[in-house]
């Protein structure tokens, strides 16, 4: 048995985060704030990243998206990058399920396909060790039978997968927009810290409830070691 330590693991391992917001808030965007990009992406929006030179890798099948893994996992060339990011996971389950679709009778079947094997890939992604990993999710309005209470949290294809995906992480953002009060101005931020109407988490515990949306700043809070 081999005791280890957690001092430093955020560094150790990479950071695995999932981000979450309305169409329109920038998610795409946070890809260029991350330290040394490549994308793996089943959205049109990377229209977004256009002023910058960022890799990308096309995600149409579920295959893409295991072959996407096997290369980050085994290729030597996917060692020049630092953050994997998945934009969004949304859009790549959709894609992935449309394409299940037509290969079954039962669309049941096809949900069922699509959680089992997005579930395993998310997982796998979140446990590569030495990069960081950025995933991004829509955002959808949930009410829990129980309370009436109505909550924005990500959004995926099926119920079951979304109430899953926050569970799959250790920092879960929301990205949003506020006013500033003296200018008129809008900004953008991320939510760190969950309220009564939005879910967030962030088990660092170095990040204040509210930060501006670089990815590659807060990564270097989480792994500071001092």
């Amino acid at each position: 048995m081999q005791i280890k330590s957690t001092y430093g693991i955020g560094a150790a391992n990479g950071v695995k985060m999932l981000v979450y917001g309305k169409a329109g808030r920038g998610k795409t965007t946070l890809c260029a704030t991350c330290p040394s990009p490549i994308i793996f992406s089943a959205e049109s929006g990377l229209l977004a990243l256009s002023n910058y030179q960022l890799p990308y890798v096309e995600i149409r099948t579920i295959k893409d998206l295991t072959d996407a893994f096997d290369w980050a996992s085994k290729s030597n060339e996917a060692k020049q990058f630092q953050t994997l990011c998945l934009d969004s996971l949304s859009e790549i389950a959709e894609v992935v399920l449309s394409n299940a679709k037509g290969q079954v009778k039962d669309p049941r079947q096809a949900y069922g396909e699509l959680i089992e094997k997005m579930t395993m890939t998310i997982r796998a992604f979140r446990d590569l060790p030495g990069y960081h990993v950025y995933m991004s999710a829509k955002q959808e309005a949930t009410k829990d039978d129980l309370t009436g209470i109505v909550l924005n949290c990500p959004s995926m294809p099926g119920s079951k997968l979304g109430q899953q995906l926050p569970y799959f992480f250790d920092e879960v953002f929301q990205l949003d927009i506020g006013k500033d009060p003296a200018t008129q101005k809008d900004y953008r931020f991320l939510r760190t810290q969950p309220d009564f109407a939005n879910d967030a988490k962030d088990r660092s515990g170095r990040l204040d409830p509210v930060e501006y949306p670089d990815l590659g700043n807060i990564i270097r809070k989480i792994t500071a070691t001092s």
